[in-house]
């Protein structure tokens, strides 16, 4: 197969990058190289790839909000499927600069509906957020959920792409499934998320900012579980049959939460990282973030049901994994 992705040198597009190659497939890697954060750690990732991947892996540094820049750049370059990763990601940045989401998450997202419907693509896998949810206080969160109350911009845009998507899906009959991602960590992770900064700054002796006084729930996901999930419903596009499909479109359109199905209290995450790290943190307590919610929990059912995705790895294995990684990159 010949997949098109999108954030190809970011966290989750690399992972999945990575697999896709490992069982044969050749991937046509798309990533700006944005300086959100360190980009080095993205080369990286790239040249792992590269390397992994020989000549079925070709890398296209551009930025797909730039819709000519897109089209003249896979000029004569064939695709199957595409699996669009790449977005301005980030709850809290969205509050400082709010044009970044709309350029990247809306405007590039239309741009890659309209390359898979002039290239008339068998499937279109694009990533959508837990952030959809805002702040229900229903848990688990189900795809059957009303999302429409949305407490950050990045949420909203996230919730504008599986609009767009089910429009398109209804239009063009294309094939989308949205993917809702809950709290991503591991190996080859992002400086902006918790994961990473808390080690670096328990590693470093330095406090680590710990939001509502630590009184926070997340559905910590590992990457490889997340990938699984990923590569599960890339290889099997919704059928354009007129059944409702897992949230509720009866097009061919389907959307999925990918999660570890449990919600770990914050203050048990740091003290498995205490653990990995081999020191106590110091907590520097503060009060709730504009924009965060309290909890998130994700029911994984329809994507259990439709496709026997399981995840497999706990945060008590994943946080010291990712520790590892983390000691052995930096070299600390």
């Amino acid at each position: 197969m010949r997949v098109l992705v999108t954030g190809a040198a970011g966290f989750i597009g690399a992972a999945l990058s990575e697999t896709l190659l490992a069982r044969g497939d050749r991937v046509i890697g798309i990533d700006s190289l944005d300086p959100y954060y360190d980009v080095a750690l993205k080369e990286a990732r790239r040249d792992r790839l590269t390397e992994l991947g020989g000549n079925r892996f070709a890398f296209l540094p551009l930025d797909f909000a730039e819709m000519a820049a897109l089209e003249s750049a896979l000029e004569g370059i064939a695709f199957d499927r595409i699996v669009h990763l790449g977005a301005q990601a980030g709850v809290r940045y969205s509050i400082e600069n709010p044009h970044a989401y709309v350029r990247s998450n809306l405007v590039g997202h239309v741009n890659l509906m309209e390359l898979a419907r002039h290239r008339q693509v068998e499937h279109m896998v694009y990533a959508s957020s837990s952030s959809v949810y805002g702040g229900n206080d229903k848990l688990p969160f189900s795809v059957d959920d009303r999302t429409d109350h949305p407490v950050s911009l990045y949420a909203a845009t996230k919730r504008a792409d599986e609009l767009m998507s089910e429009t398109y899906a209804h239009l063009y009959r294309i094939p989308f499934t949205g993917l809702r991602f809950f709290t991503v960590y591991g190996p080859w992770g992002r400086p902006d998320m918790m994961m990473w900064k808390f080690t670096a700054n328990i590693l470093a002796g330095k406090p680590i900012p710990v939001f509502n006084h630590g009184d926070m729930y997340r559905d910590f996901t590992y990457i490889d579980d997340i990938v699984a999930g990923v590569v599960a419903c890339l290889d099997n596009p919704p059928a354009d049959d007129g059944q409702e499909k897992a949230g509720g479109s009866a097009k061919p359109h389907a959307l999925y939460n990918i999660g570890n199905h449990k919600s770990e209290h914050l203050m048990k995450v740091i003290g498995l990282l205490e653990d990995a790290c081999g020191r106590k943190a110091e907590l520097e307590m503060l009060p709730m973030q504009p924009g965060d919610v309290h909890k998130t929990y994700a029911d994984i059912a329809a994507i259990q049901q439709d496709l026997g995705y399981q995840p497999t790895t706990s945060i008590e294995q994943g946080v010291p994994k990712f520790v590892d990684w983390f000691r052995e990159y930096h070299g600390v």
